[in-house]
Parts: C-alpha cells; structure tokens; sequence
C-alpha cells in the first residue's frame, strides 16, 4: 500500500510536471495551459452524461429488484475518473479517458468483482473489520441501571431481559 501512495502523491506529479514543461517547450506554455483546460472541460462533461446514464441503469435495476452491483463498481470507476481529468497534466487525462471509454470501463469493472470475489473467498489475504461490544468498567448510574442489575443477575452475559418497559411518549417543542 505504501508503494500505490508512493507513487501516486510522489511520482506522478513528478511525472506529470515534466510532460507538462516538454509540451510547453514544443508547442507553447499557453496552448499547453489551454489543451489542458479543455480536456478538464470535455472531461467533466462527458463524467457528467455517462454518470447520468448510470444513475438510470442503477434505478432501473432497483426497480426490477436487482442489485446494481456492476452500475455501483462503474459510477466509482467514473467518479476516479473526474477526479483524474480535472487534475492538471496529459497522463492523469489519458488515464481518465480510458476510465470514461465504456469498454475498458467494462473490462476495469470484471477485473474489480474479480478482485473481490478472490478477496471474500479468502479472506486472511484481504482486510476486515472487527467489531467488539465495549463496556465501561465503572458503573455510572442510568434511568435503567436498576433494569440492567436485574437483566445480568438473571441472564448472564446473553444480553436478554423478561422485563418490558412500558411508557408513554409526548413530543415537546
């Protein structure tokens, strides 16, 4: 992970200075600044049109009660992809315009259920969160500590109890 990082905060955005000042150097700093606005532009654009188009598969899938999981994994994919073409620099918009090229979206969204399905069927390779219960050690005094006292005298550590509070509720404003 710390490579990926590396890399992508260190490296591409030295990378890309240099692209940008080798082009500055052939064709000028303000069509440079210009070729780059515009991609920024059309870029935006064009995530916008097919972010729409996904946003309908999603709802067309939910309405026939289908789950979206493809449309989920390419409106992440096309979001990336806004965020590359409105970096500054020629390699961050080559990469978003093959995000935004529906066929290797296609590709990138197999190879991304790929990954997660390798992942889920083994899981010691991939990360997990844990949850645990936690539980102050001091005892502070609540509305319902006599309930709890009573619940944990009867029905150890199952977190049940027999007893129903019963009560009224009036909103106040």
């Amino acid at each position: 992970m710390f490579k990926v990082l590396f890399l992508l905060f260190i490296v591409m955005p030295i990378v890309e200075i240099m692209v940008l000042m080798n082009v500055g150097s052939l064709i000028g700093a303000l069509p440079t600044i210009g070729i780059v606005i515009l991609t920024a532009w059309i870029g935006a654009a064009m995530v916008r049109q097919q972010g729409m188009a996904t946003y309908q598969s999603v709802q067309n899938k939910l309405a026939q009660g289908q789950i979206p999981s493809d449309e989920i994994i390419a409106a992440m994919l096309l979001l990336v992809a806004g965020v590359l073409l409105l970096t500054p620099g020629f390699i961050t918009d080559g990469f978003g315009l093959l995000l935004l090229w529906p066929v290797s979206r296609a590709v990138m969204v197999k190879a991304v259920q790929a990954q997660m399905a390798k992942s889920k069927a083994n899981p010691s390779q991939s990360s997990t969160f844990f949850y645990s219960n936690f539980q102050q050690s001091n005892h502070q005094q609540t509305p319902f500590s006599d309930i709890d006292e009573h619940a944990s005298s009867h029905h150890i550590n199952d977190g049940k109890s027999n007893q129903t509070i019963d009560g009224e509720f009036e909103r106040k404003d």
